[in-house]
């Protein structure tokens, strides 16, 4: 089997064999390492020689064997990407990831998170693939765990603060992005701020510090407010239908994540209560879903293209070896105004 090519698929089932490497030298009249070279883009065969394998190939409908490929050379070329198939920012997160990969010659195999297949089974599927690194979105594993993984393949942790292990770390300020949600809302003239939490791990401790300093910070001490959430749409459902049982509406509502956001949007305009007009709500991440017409959610942004060009430069360093030390890189967010918040009535 050559190092770009395959074998044609055995069996007397009729099937047209796959086009090898040798069939595309044939065509052109060239050795296969030239041919191989021009494939893979290797300076030194001629542009005029260039053209005549890449028109062949074309013709030929010949694909290269990956598999091959990484046998030969012992580099699969992959980084294995951990994400949650039901985020909408960590779709976005995955998006951005390709195309910082392929800027630097790598590709990416995703392996999802959903409410059957935890964190470990998605990991282990990615070492299954002989990914060379891995890119944990949102891990929620301890320290300890992600550090011992680290030392089977290079870990960069994506989104989440890194206490007790020395890894890789990309993150946004999350405490520092609730804040400006929060010094927002106070400059609108809102005092009555509630906050609809994202439950247990360290992202969303982080958020929740961030909305009880700021308040603290502002001198609103006594109108803190934290209702339990988690980082769905029904989590902001629920969290809306108690602060209507309750008769006691804050003027401005700020969400773990967007989809708790968009969940309470979504229920206080089902019961009839305007928002922003008598409500306010903000959420965070900035994810696709907080863009559309129908809900224009103010929100921060992570920087999530950023993100992601950070955490595979950071890999590839590893890889590579031009850095062998970890490191945590923190990114400030931004804060995204839109239609849902204004100043209270």
């Amino acid at each position: 089997m050559d190092e770009l090519g395959s074998a044609p698929p055995g069996g007397g089932n009729g099937a047209t064999p796959r086009p090898r490497l040798e069939d595309v030298a044939a065509r052109v009249g060239l050795s296969t390492a030239s041919v191989s070279l021009v494939l893979r883009n290797i300076p030194g065969p001629s542009e005029r020689t260039r053209q005549r394998v890449l028109k062949a190939a074309a013709e030929l409908g010949y694909r290269p064997d990956r598999t091959a490929s990484a046998l030969a050379s012992r580099r699969s070329r992959l980084l294995g990407v951990m994400v949650d198939v039901h985020s909408a920012f960590q779709a976005e997160l995955v998006e951005h990831l390709h195309t910082a990969a392929e800027g630097v010659g790598y590709d990416l195999v995703l392996s999802t998170q959903t409410r059957t297949r935890d964190e470990n089974t998605a990991v282990e599927t990615l070492l299954a693939f002989r990914c060379e690194a891995l890119i944990l979105l949102g891990p929620v594993a301890p320290a300890s765990v992600l550090a011992d993984l680290d030392r089977r393949a290079p870990v960069v942790c994506v989104g989440r603060r890194i206490t007790g292990a020395d890894l890789d770390v990309v993150r946004s300020a999350d405490d520092n992005g609730v804040g400006q949600i929060v010094d927002h809302l106070v400059s609108l003239g809102h005092r009555a701020i509630a906050y609809v939490d994202g439950g247990k791990g360290v992202i969303a401790t982080d958020r929740r510090r961030g909305y009880r300093g700021a308040m603290r910070r502002h001198g609103l001490d006594g109108q803190i407010r934290v209702l339990h959430g988690d980082l769905t749409e029904e989590a902001g459902e629920k969290a809306a239908r108690h602060l209507l049982d309750s008769g006691d509406l804050p003027t401005a509502v700020v969400a773990y994540n967007d989809r708790s956001a968009i969940g309470l949007l979504t229920a206080f305009r089902g019961a009839g209560v305007d928002v922003p007009g008598v409500v306010s709500i903000a959420g965070y991440d900035d994810d696709t879903l907080s863009r559309l017409s129908c809900f224009r959610l103010t929100t921060v942004s992570q920087e999530a293209e950023e993100q992601a060009r950070q955490a595979v430069t950071a890999v590839v360093e590893r890889l590579d070896g031009s850095r062998t030390a970890p490191r945590e890189i923190v990114l400030t967010p931004s804060l995204v105004v839109r239609e849902t918040t204004t100043k209270p009535r």
